[in-house]
């Protein structure tokens, strides 16, 4: 098969500067791409930790030959996601690409949390690729394959101790199938990935993971077994590909999918006629009877 370049690419990596954006952002440069790196700077928890970590993975990548510029912005105003289209477009005359992958993470159980918490999270992981995606939307639609990947999380579908995280990055999933929608017209498509890495956020779910699986992972689950699939999902070449979730994580990766059982048809249905066909409403058997004939 034919290498997939990307070079004239123009890609924003929210996120960029350590663990599984830092992975992004090289391999883009590698295949050609200019690339924005655009990273805050913060701990995981979300406070600032002092250190520029955007600026680090540039000069990685000046270093190597490849395009890229800094930006150390925050996602989660209109202010940070404008300063970061605003990078591209004046270092390199536009986006094509838009990679959300700013996160953070912290442990709280169901009752613990609050709802600062909760407004915590959906700032960073809902309302920042909302806004950095709004202030690129114009940008993306000129660019004709406009591509969006956003990062979501297997937690999306529930785990214990990280109510607020898993549930910001449930409404990022309703995000990304909306965005599929209205890009469609404009030739941009927005899929999400759900990782699995080890990254410095799998210490701080060390509570939610055993020991024995984040050691393992340590070794075997690395940043640079997800790019693979962002990349490609970012190239003109993945029109097809939209409104989807690609689980990936270790090398496996995977498209995952809500489905809908056949379930039931009944008017006026009492209390007691759920209870009498429960199994049948929940079950997934995709070869259930025809409830309405179809006619030849």
């Amino acid at each position: 098969m034919t290498e997939l370049d990307f070079t004239g690419r123009n890609i924003i990596i929210t996120g960029g500067g350590r663990g599984i954006g830092r992975a992004h952002a090289l391999l883009f440069a590698s295949r050609g791409a200019n690339v924005v790196v655009a990273d805050l700077g913060s701990g995981i928890d979300g406070g600032l930790a002092g250190d520029d970590p955007a600026a680090d993975v540039v000069k990685e990548i000046a270093e190597s030959g490849g395009s890229a510029v800094a930006v150390r912005a925050d996602v989660s105003t209109a202010e940070g996601a404008q300063a970061i289209v605003d990078a591209a477009v004046n270092a390199f005359g536009g986006v094509d690409v838009v990679v959300n992958n700013a996160g953070i993470v912290s442990q709280a159980s169901f009752e613990e949390t609050t709802t600062e918490d909760l407004q915590k999270y959906l700032n960073v992981h809902y309302f920042g690729p909302f806004l950095v995606t709004q202030a690129a939307w114009e940008h993306l639609k000129k660019s004709g394959t406009g591509r969006v990947i956003n990062t979501i999380s297997p937690a999306f579908l529930g785990v214990s101790g990280l109510v607020a995280y898993a549930g910001s990055k449930g409404a990022l999933v309703s995000l990304t199938r909306t965005l599929a929608i209205e890009g469609a017209p404009h030739g941009i498509t927005a899929n999400a990935i759900s990782p699995g890495a080890a990254t410095r956020m799998l210490d701080a779910t060390s509570g939610s993971i055993p020991e024995d699986v984040i050691e393992w992972m340590k070794e075997a689950v690395l940043p640079e077994q997800i790019s693979p699939v962002v990349a490609y999902l970012a190239h003109p070449d993945a029109q097809a590909i939209t409104g989807e979730i690609i689980f990936t994580a270790g090398g496996s990766v995977a498209r995952q999918v809500f489905t809908q059982a056949m379930g039931i048809v009944q008017q006026d249905q009492t209390v007691e006629d759920v209870a009498a066909q429960i199994d049948q409403i929940m079950d997934l058997d995709l070869n259930f009877p025809q409830l309405v004939e179809i006619p030849e």
